[in-house]
């Protein structure tokens, strides 16, 4: 409801209505009643009931009439009529009338005087309300049409906006006056306007804030955010049904950090209006939130199990409310949200730096189904349990539904809403968790928005320059550029490498007849120190000094001068977070990371056993936490001492600790829910790869929990009489097996996989230890062997996962998504598990660096991840981060949007000049067709194609090289198809003109004559022949001949015509087309056959019909 204020210099006060004495002979007022509720909607010209007149004195003096937003407002004569509020704040009851009397005679209407719509800002010295110099705003909250009681309306404070979801102030006075003696307010008109919201997202200010139009939904799907930030001073209890909407009558518009509607308001006690609000938790609506439901109960949260009411459990997943159901009995009704119930609409302007950073969040349709039965399952429901997965991005989907629900008022007084979290499936880890539950942490869905925030900000702004700068190439993101940036930055030091050359000295030695050890025994060794030198890596580069060495070599006697024995411990690996599962699983089982992260997830969710029980299997897959619970610990080290024996179960259990940077270690490490259920009992319960994963997960489990592993080693040294020539041989065998006899176990045999460590150089290690200092040996064979440095290995989906954990870049729950939208963007390709970037991926990452260096920066995007973990700790505060980010980022999109589409051509030919043009048949960048221009890097008029071609076009319009088509379609027959364009095929015997193999915007074709102005060459395609490199002279001439006349049409007259068509052959007929079988060669095709196929079923016809009206022509 809105509220109307004038302003008179002396009047008459009856219970907060003042009339001017001039006017109280004309009107009598019998009864004044005080914030009675009633629906607003009632029918036009009816008073309100707060207000009751009778015995009207002139017939033209009353009239009311509806005005906007479901209320009523009214204009009288200047100095004749004013309301004003009783500014007491123990007096909550005032006058609530919306309907005035209205003379129909010189009054001009009030809401062209005092509302407006438009968009502008308020001017510094607007103010809510003024009282004795200060201000003092203040809005009334709409009264539910359901409501039986009296309901109070309070003034908020000036430092106050509305409270996040009730109607907006209506700023209606400008240069306010004190006054000593009365409350007076001065009110200035503003005409040819309506309406005006205002909401103060500026607690402290003491001057109006800026004006902004409140945001409406299109429809139910969509939700707008709005910015209201502010506090309540003194609000009253709303109704038990009540639901506030807007102005609209549609739902009041959410508020992207958090605000919800509750569905009580506690009571607070009001502050000075002149008093300053720290920015701070204290502020913020998510917490305010929080603080309003921990109020009403003014208890902690119960336990909910053993339950003592029916609840309602909100999971993510069908597999998951199966299994959980199971487990709860018929008090919890367990429902699945399907993931995310909104998000962010896909589209410009969803995030609004200039607002506040307001997000417009959309809700998908098949959302809505499941929203209703949650609601349905409401009806009589004691608690409401959000147990969403125990990450982030669970708790922004638990804050979402919560938020859905209260907007949709399906959530009664009696309602509880509890968080609960587990991180395994299993009947024990659910009921404990429902005896722990908690309020939804406001620093995760903080951290959740400004992560969503940002890479809607990276994205949305970079994205569309890239469309426009480099066409074909879609998007870029925070996390996905960083993680391209490292494919390319490696491809290009692969690029830039050059190998050098070295050679190495290996021989077999063997023992003496005369040796104890068995005969013709022998054992490898490399050559180490040569002519009293140590040897490097470079002391022989080159096959004579090889060749010199080993013939030196072969003239010596030797002998053993040295003998080494030592044992080192192989520690146990730590168990599996989800970087490490995804790097094993690539390496050991060719896992891609999003099929491990798919299975890993199944796993988590839980099967159903062939004893009947439903179960998960795993821990929750998403983490970068290293421990394990006591209990699970207990019982791993149980089970190694049953299988293995007390000798591989150490005194004390393993723990394990971050060395990832930015770790949060806010999960258990991944692992068996039940470490007894063995793999070969899951073998039929699960397929072959489920099953395979969760035997590497188990055997990593049980290893990180045994004794390390005792490994032996054993280095000898062989050299001449004057020990200038050394030669050194190693071995190593393993002691004890330790943590490896888990993978030795026969439970890993589904793996496919052994570590032969146990028998590897078992032979060798013999002979070396049977060895001892002045021992004789002999040279058996001299080996040279020629090497050469390797550049760096490219990256496998494992290793790059590993590199950005190394980095910090992104976290468990994006890596797999990061990798999976740089394929299908086509910027990297998968061969042989090893990622090989396009050339059009390395074209985005070369323009990011150079207009974006600060997001392709490997530092900065590790750095933001830690200011978001900050934000998730409660220590920084989102929206701040969110401002210092864009204030920068902004910078940058402005310059790279002002760089002209040539200059991304001259940066990218100068980055990978040496790529773009080293494939070409000759060094010289000079045309070969024109011998004028130079060949340059361009882009393409027609779509998302690049090419090499002269500069000197439209006059010269040789291309070399052309790198990407309109469409990549793989079935083109033309693809990949190299030709020199233009290709000069020969002459024509008639007419001695050149014929050119060329390439268009279509495909290929060959030209008769060279263009020339005011002729139009003769031309042909080709685009039906695969293979354009193969085509020949006498090919062009037979092409050449069509379109070839085959007669008359024996009906009509017009001429039969046999043509090329976009694949093949046809004939036409006027307006009539039928193409030529594959089988049938074109000179096969005869007029009898030509009207056999125009008389098919097979033509198509162009044109409009025949006997069209003149009209409908005419409107065409």
């Amino acid at each position: 409801m809105q509220r109307c204020l004038l302003s008179s210099p002396s009047t008459t006060n009856c219970a907060g209505l003042r009339l001017h004495p001039s006017l109280m002979p004309k009107l009598k007022v019998v009864k004044l009643v005080s914030s009675v509720p009633y629906h607003t909607r009632f029918r036009k010209l009816r008073p309100p009931p707060g207000l009751m007149l009778s015995q009207p004195k002139c017939g033209q003096a009353l009239n009311f009439f509806s005005t906007l937003h479901n209320s009523f407002m009214f204009a009288l004569p200047p100095n004749h009529l004013n309301y004003t509020l009783p500014w007491n704040r123990n007096v909550i009851s005032t006058c609530m009338t919306s309907s005035v009397i209205r003379s129909t005679s010189a009054f001009v209407p009030l809401s062209k005087m005092f509302f407006s719509q438009s968009p502008s800002v308020a001017a510094k010295n607007d103010v809510m309300g003024v009282r004795d110099g200060k201000s003092s705003g203040f809005s009334f909250r709409r009264f539910n049409r359901h409501s039986k009681k009296l309901k109070g309306v309070v003034a908020l404070n000036g430092n106050k906006g509305a409270p996040s979801g009730s109607p907006a102030s209506i700023s209606l006075l400008d240069n306010a006056k004190p006054d000593s003696t009365s409350n007076s307010l001065v009110n200035t008109a503003r005409p040819d306007s309506t309406s005006t919201l205002v909401t103060n997202s500026k607690p402290e200010s003491k001057v109006s804030p800026k004006k902004k139009k409140q945001s409406r939904s299109k429809n139910k799907k969509e939700q707008i955010s709005s910015t209201v930030v502010s506090e309540e001073a003194h609000v009253a209890k709303s109704s038990k049904n009540s639901s506030l909407r807007n102005s609209t009558g549609n739902l009041l518009t959410e508020t992207h950090d958090g605000s919800a509607l509750t569905k009580k308001r506690s009571k607070k006690k009001s502050t000075s209006p002149n008093r300053r609000q720290p920015m701070g938790e204290d502020n913020d609506p998510i917490q305010k939130q929080v603080q309003k439901k921990s109020s009403q109960r003014e208890k902690p949260l119960k336990q909910l199990y053993p339950p003592t009411g029916k609840s309602v459990m909100v999971v993510e997943s069908v597999t998951k409310a199966k299994v959980i159901q199971g487990y709860l009995g018929d008090m919890f009704e367990v429902l699945p949200s399907y993931g995310h119930v909104r998000d962010l609409a896909a589209r410009s302007g969803s995030v609004r730096p200039d607002d506040d950073f307001s997000m417009v969040w959309e809700v998908p349709s098949a959302a809505w189904t499941h929203l209703k039965s949650i609601k349905v399952a409401l009806c009589g429901a004691e608690n409401l349990v959000l147990a969403s997965d125990p990450d982030r991005e669970g708790e922004a989907i638990a804050w979402h539904i919560l938020e859905m629900l209260q907007q949709q008022d399906a959530l009664g007084e009696n309602v509880t809403v509890a968080r609960v979290v587990f991180h395994e499936i299993t009947e024990a880890s659910i009921k404990s968790a429902l005896q722990m539950p908690r309020e939804i942490d406001v620093n995760l869905v903080h951290a959740y928005l400004a992560r969503r925030a940002l890479d809607y900000l990276i994205g949305f702004n970079i994205s569309p320059l890239l469309w426009r700068k480099l066409p074909g190439c879609q998007s870029a993101g925070r996390v996905q550029s960083a993680a391209l940036s490292l494919i390319c930055d490696r491809e290009t030091e692969i690029d830039e490498f050059k190998p050098l050359e070295y050679w190495t000295i290996e021989v077999q030695l063997k023992f003496e007849e005369s040796s104890t050890v068995v005969k013709d025994a022998s054992f490898p060794a490399r050559l180490t120190r040569f002519n009293s030198k140590k040897l490097g890596q470079f002391s022989i580069t080159s096959e004579t000094e090889a060749k010199d060495v080993q013939q030196k070599v072969n003239l010596e006697n030797f002998k053993v001068i040295n003998s080494k024995r030592n044992s080192t411990r192989r520690n146990p690996p730590a168990p599996y977070i989800t970087s490490t599962l995804q790097q094993d699983a690539a390496n050991r089982l060719n896992f891609p990371a999003t099929y491990t992260m798919k299975l890993a997830q199944k796993l988590y969710e839980g099967i159903q056993l062939s004893d009947g029980e439903a179960t998960g299997l795993i821990t929750y897959s998403r983490t970068d936490g290293l421990h394990i619970s006591d209990e699970a610990v207990k019982d791993i080290r149980s089970l190694v001492t049953e299988r293995y024996g007390p000798r591989f179960t150490p005194e004390n259990a393993c723990k394990y600790y971050k060395k990832v940077k930015n770790a949060q270690e806010a999960h258990e490490a991944i692992r068996p829910t039940n470490i007894r259920r063995l793999p070969s009992m899951l073998a039929g319960a699960l397929d072959e790869d489920s099953l395979k994963l969760y035997t590497l997960i188990w055997s990593r489990t049980m290893a990180c929990q045994m004794e390390p592993a005792i490994i032996e080693q054993i280095q000898l040294e062989v050299g001449n009489c004057d020990e200038s020539t050394i030669f050194r041989s190693s071995c190593s065998k393993v002691e004890f097996l330790g943590y490896q006899s888990a993978y030795q176990d026969e439970e890993s045999e589904t793996l496919g996989f052994k570590d032969n460590e146990v028998n590897r150089y078992s032979e060798t290690f013999g002979i070396l230890s049977s060895l001892k200092k002045g021992d004789r040996l002999y040279i058996g064979e001299v080996e040279t062997k020629q090497h050469h440095t390797q550049p760096p290995a490219r990256y496998s989906e494992g290793s790059l996962v590993k590199k950005l954990e190394e980095l910090g870049i992104g976290r468990p729950s994006t890596y797999a998504s990061t990798l999976k939208v740089l394929r299908d963007r086509n910027y990297v390709t998968v061969k042989n598990r090893v990622l090989y970037p396009e050339f059009r991926g390395r074209m985005v990452s070369a323009f990011l660096a150079h207009h974006f260096s600060e997001v392709n920066d490997y530092s900065f995007t590790a750095d933001m991840e830690t200011e978001l973990d900050n934000v998730s700790a409660g220590l920084t505060e989102w929206k701040g981060l969110l401002r210092d980010y864009w204030a920068r980022f902004s910078s940058y999109c402005s310059r790279a949007a002002s760089v002209h589409i040539h200059q991304v051509e001259k940066m990218l030919e100068k980055t990978f000049g040496d790529f773009l043009f080293a494939s070409l048949p000759n060094e010289s960048r000079t045309c070969p067709s024109c011998m004028e221009g130079t060949l340059i890097f361009k882009v393409s008029r027609f779509g998302a194609g690049y090419f090499i071609g002269c500069d000197q076009h439209p006059k010269c319009k040789y291309i070399a090289k052309t790198l990407y088509g309109d469409e990549e379609d793989e079935e083109s027959p033309q693809k990949n198809n190299n030709v020199e364009e233009p290709k000069l095929l020969g002459l024509h015997p008639g007419t001695n003109e050149k014929i050119f193999l060329k390439s268009g915007p279509y495909g290929h074709y060959v030209q008769l004559g060279e263009n020339r102005t005011g002729y139009q060459p003769k031309r042909a395609s080709v685009s039906h022949i695969k293979k354009v490199d193969s085509i020949t002279l006498e090919d062009a001439l037979d092409l050449l001949r069509y379109p070839l006349t085959l007669g008359e049409h024996p009906k009509d007259g017009h001429p039969v015509i046999l043509k090329l068509a976009k694949i093949g052959f046809a004939v036409r007929h006027r307006r009539t087309t039928a193409p030529v079988p594959k089988a049938m060669k074109p000179k096969d095709v005869t007029m009898e056959k030509a009207l056999k196929l125009l008389s098919s079923k097979d033509v198509r016809r162009s044109g409009r019909p025949k006997n069209k009206p003149k009209v409908e022509e005419e409107d065409i």
